[in-house]
């Protein structure tokens, strides 16, 4: 690795370059801006091939690579080395962010086409691919913040793109402040974690804090793993903060695609993961992990079933899909493999289901309402074969992609923890659950787009194709939805490659047999999608909805999620500020406000004295003289009563 070590600074400098020319050339970039944000990320991209190549050629025992740069930071007993950390976690995002992040930059080039600002759009989708790979090329958390912050701005800046010009430019600034503002909780966290591991350990590199987690008392890792979960929750939208993500998809598509992808929702799950040895020294963070990623994954498979809004529903499942890699990363070394090995297959099965949703609506004239498509298969055929690639990797039917990621975390969640059996029953249950809702929703999904006894159109829609520079990348993303899943899970390759980073896992036998757990979840993964399929494209699907359950009602409004946020945080904080706003005003405020009156008061009574009288200030000298001569003669008195009685 020593000889093209030197090239991983170049991974992020190309994009940050990328980012900084089109931003500072302005509109003089405008001709050519887009390129150069392609080429910049393709650059990144062959940077990452070439590091990826060496290192599958390196002995297991040496992949793992500390490339320092310059002392960063140093004050007091913190010394903070600027570094690079390259291992097989690492580079495996790095090839996901670049590689994925290319095809979304060159779909981007159309899909953009019309738009005035596309320049200063590349720019940020390089500022993003930049921090995301700051983020995961970090070899200390501090400078995993700064990628972590990095992506926050990048994200607010792409979210909220059209916040000009369009009748939706103010719910689009709102979504990205809501965005930005929910990140900031989570920063928090991050940021308290930090705080305790240089307390302890005195030191936020991973070389000097993974090593001596296991010295560390198992209340002291327990805090530093719930402050880190806290974060993770943040930036990979999980329950309780995962309330922006549906807001979130105000931003172009690309954008959603990038980010629910290849970069920020999926930087909870690399800290999770590779803060596992911290995880491991405390059992009740680890729980709390799993815990989290359970309901998160049921929260957003039963958001997505009702929403009807292609993008929403797309929103919906990256939340689920991403709760099932959190649950894995909870479960320890078991999962950690299949955490990331999921968070890989679903970059690219996910990223083409948002770019063909993106197809689809540059076809239909920016509608987003499925109910409102139908029948589009003939007409785009490219984009219904290439998102019917990820409809069925996603559903995790064999041979497709997910079939081997998900299934593996689906079995480590039926293993017993600490021979609790409950346990494995509780969350392999929920995440077969899960499994079959999903199928429900991206059944229902499907269908109600490309199938249908009939269109459900708006009026003057001519759907086609998009161009090649749209549909080329749908391809390359199908391919992998179909096939990475077989190539890197057959075998084991892909857990092994990751073992010298999450160590090998120990085989534990699941509460049921291995066979029974992959039949029961493909018998309910089809009755899932057998009734999506009879109510979607057997059934005439309304073109308004109807009322529906109360439970219907409530996964519209995700659950009421944004009325219980307003509830339990909103509105208790507004009753904060204006208590502290009444306090400023009318106690301190008005507190000073009164001793400048005292004063003049006081200047007042003592001025009604000078009258300039001269025989007024005579009386007063003879009084004077008078108190001080009585004094006096007290004083006398009383030192003489008392020499007598001594």
């Amino acid at each position: 690795m020593n000889d093209v070590i030197g090239l991983a600074p170049w991974l992020v400098g190309f994009p940050l370059i990328g980012a900084a020319v089109l931003l500072l050339g302005g509109r003089a970039t405008d001709r050519w801006g887009h390129w150069l944000g392609v080429a910049a990320s393709a650059a990144s991209a062959v940077v990452a091939f070439i590091l990826m190549f060496r290192m599958i050629g390196t002995p297991p025992e040496e992949r793992a690579v500390d490339h320092g740069l310059w002392t960063w930071l140093s004050a007091g007993g913190l010394d903070v080395d600027l570094g690079l950390r390259l291992d097989p976690l690492s580079l495996t995002f790095v090839m996901l962010v670049t590689f994925v992040g290319t095809l979304i930059h060159v779909y981007s080039v159309a899909y953009m086409d019309h738009d005035v600002d596309r320049r200063r759009f590349f720019a940020y989708l390089n500022l993003f691919v930049a921090a995301m790979l700051t983020l995961v090329l970090a070899d200390s958390y501090l400078l995993l913040f700064v990628g972590w912050e990095g992506v926050g701005v990048a994200s607010y800046l792409l979210i909220g793109f059209w916040d000009t010009g369009r009748p939706s430019a103010r719910e689009n600034a709102v979504a990205a402040k809501k965005a930005f503002v929910m990140n900031r909780v989570g920063d928090m966290g991050l940021i308290a974690a930090m705080a305790i591991l240089f307390a302890t350990v005195g030191s936020v590199s991973f070389a000097d804090v993974l090593p001596a987690a296991g010295g560390l008392s198992e209340t002291t890792a327990t805090a530093v793993g719930l402050c880190l979960l806290l974060a993770a929750c943040g930036k990979s939208a999980q329950f309780p903060l995962q309330a922006w993500l549906g807001d979130a998809m105000a931003g172009p598509t690309p954008v959603s695609a990038l980010i629910h992808a290849a970069t920020m929702v999926t930087a909870g799950v690399y800290l999770m993961v590779r803060s596992g040895p911290i995880l491991e020294a405390a059992p009740t963070a680890q729980l709390v992990v799993v815990v989290v990623g359970a309901v998160t994954l049921l929260f957003g498979a039963v958001v997505g079933t009702a929403k009807d809004d292609i993008k929403k529903a797309l929103a919906a499942s990256t939340m689920s899909q991403i709760g099932y890699m959190m649950l894995a990363a909870g479960l320890g070394p078991a999962g950690y493999a299949f955490a990331i090995f999921h968070l890989l297959t679903h970059g690219f099965f996910k990223a083409g289901l948002f770019l063909g949703a993106g197809s689809v609506m540059h076809a239909m004239g920016d509608q987003t309402d499925m109910r409102r498509f139908g029948g589009l298969s003939r007409f785009l055929p490219i984009t219904w074969i290439t998102m019917g690639l990820g409809w069925l990797a996603i559903l995790g039917i064999p041979p497709f992609s997910g079939f081997w990621s998900k299934d593996g975390i689906i079995e480590a969640a039926f293993v017993p923890v600490d021979g609790q059996p409950w346990r494995a029953w509780v969350f392999g249950s929920v995440a077969v659950l899960g499994a079959a809702i999903t199928a429900f929703y991206m059944t229902r999904l499907f269908f109600m787009t490309f199938g249908g006894r009939r269109p459900r159109w708006t009026e003057n829609q001519h759907p086609h194709e998009g161009s090649p520079l749209m549909w080329w990348p749908l391809v390359f993303l199908g391919v992998g939805s179909a096939a990475l899943g077989a190539v890197l899970g057959i075998g084991g390759t892909f857990t092994t490659w990751l073992e010298p980073v999450v160590g090998h896992a120990e085989h534990h036998e699941p509460v049921l047999p291995v066979p029974a757990i992959i039949t029961v979840t493909l018998v309910l993964v089809v009755l899932g999608a057998a009734l999506a399929f009879r109510m979607y494209a057997v059934a005439l699907v309304p073109e308004e909805a109807p009322r529906g359950s109360f439970l219907t009602r409530a996964a519209r409004k995700d659950l009421y999620q944004d009325a219980a946020n307003e509830t339990l945080v909103v509105l208790p904080a507004h009753g904060v500020a204006r208590l502290v706003q009444v306090g400023d005003r009318d106690v301190v405020d008005r507190g000073w406000g009164v001793l400048p009156l005292a004063v003049s008061w006081f200047g007042a009574m003592f001025r009604k004295a000078q009258t300039g009288y001269v025989r007024s200030y005579a009386a007063g000298m003879a009084g004077g003289v008078l108190v001080i001569a009585v004094v006096a003669w007290l004083v006398i008195q009383l030192g003489g009563g008392l020499g007598g009685a001594q």
